[in-house]
């Protein structure tokens, strides 16, 4: 049976102070009137039924997210007592859906992107599922035709294609985040796409390679998979690490006894995960300002402002290049160019009062 499990567990700190510990981003309406995990769901709906969508997040936010999606039954909401990277939000749902149903086919989605067109990611979608179910084998991700010889994101180096499916592809291996000269090359060589962060497997494949790479994880998500009850116990010990390094890149490497393969994505995609991300999707003024709420400029060009306090004017004068995020309680200012360091920020911030967190 086909199953979707949303990942949002992010704390989004790179877009505090709007997102912070009882608002993550993808709660957020940032692009619009729906929040980015809406817009997740309803990207997924037409590849499964609703009762086969699951939300993999905190367990703070469960009640936010029973709320944001109605549609869903309630033990449909898995909630981590504590984040315990990528590794673990694909491992328990997994484990899960295996007790459930021995043959699980799980595409494992992202609440914090932005895809378009819906229709193109819904084919590779369906496509995947079928990899996944006929080759069983394979761990699937998607790889997404760059654009432009970023930066910010992993790289997937691809290989030969897969006989008889169109657009799939082996995976050679795993490129971190490169520097500008190496992005240039990848974007050059045709054989380089972004990495997705996204999946499908059988459920029982990827535990599979877990009790090879990672058997301290696969024991203790196998168990919560059989005693729910003792989540608050376990899953506090499971080893902090993400699915790339714990599983994907090893199983590329030959170390396991699966196979990695890519679907190939040609698609307009972004990483919702800082301002300047941000800022790219926001409709701009004359002068290249994205503004939300109240606020006045002069002479003021290529600024972010978002004003969330109705009663309170942010008025900017000679200003240019720069991000300004007002709250009730909290105001932001910072260079665009710094707006990745948002995080140092935060934890200075934890560390003098946990409030502002």
């Amino acid at each position: 049976m086909r199953s979707v499990v949303i990942m949002a567990g992010g704390s989004g700190k790179r877009l505090w102070p709007l997102s912070r510990r009882g608002t993550p981003k993808q709660l957020l309406p940032l692009l619009g009137e729906k929040s980015l995990l809406r817009v997740a769901f309803e990207r997924v709906r037409s590849a499964v039924p609703d009762d086969r969508v699951f939300v993999c997040t905190g367990a703070e936010w469960a009640d936010v997210v029973a709320r944001e999606l109605p549609e869903l039954p309630s033990a449909n909401i898995l909630g981590e007592p504590v984040g315990r990277d990528s590794l673990n939000a694909v491992a328990w749902p997994a484990a899960v859906l295996a007790e459930q149903d021995p043959d699980a086919v799980v595409a494992m989605v992202t609440a914090d992107h932005l895809i378009e067109p819906v229709e193109s990611f819904r084919n590779a979608l369906d496509r995947a599922f079928t990899v996944a179910e006929t080759s069983p084998d394979a761990l699937v991700t998607f790889g997404v035709v760059p654009t432009s010889a970023h930066t910010g994101y992993g790289y997937l180096h691809c290989g030969e294609p897969l006989e008889g499916a169109e657009d799939v592809f082996t995976v050679r291996e795993f490129m971190e985040k490169p520097d500008a000269a190496t992005a240039e090359g990848f974007l050059a060589s045709g054989e380089h796409w972004w990495n997705s962060g996204m999946f499908v497997w059988r459920a029982r494949t990827l535990l599979e390679q877990l009790e090879v790479l990672q058997p301290e994880c696969h024991a203790i998500v196998t168990e919560l998979a059989r005693h729910p009850e003792r989540i608050e116990e376990l899953y506090p010990q499971l080893p902090r690490i993400s699915v790339d390094y714990a599983v994907m890149e090893p199983v590329s490497r030959g170390e396991a006894t699966a196979r990695v393969l890519a679907v190939r994505l040609p698609i307009s995609w972004h990483d919702v995960g800082g301002y300047a991300s941000l800022l790219d999707r926001l409709e701009r003024d004359v002068d290249g300002n994205a503004v939300r709420g109240l606020s006045v400029q002069v002479d003021g060009r290529n600024n972010l402002v978002i004003n969330d306090h109705p009663d309170h004017l942010v008025a900017t004068l000679g200003v240019s290049d720069m991000i300004i995020v007002a709250t009730r309680t909290i105001t932001l200012v910072c260079p665009l160019g710094e707006s990745e360091r948002v995080k140092e920020l935060v934890a200075a911030v934890t560390d003098s009062d946990v409030r502002y967190a």
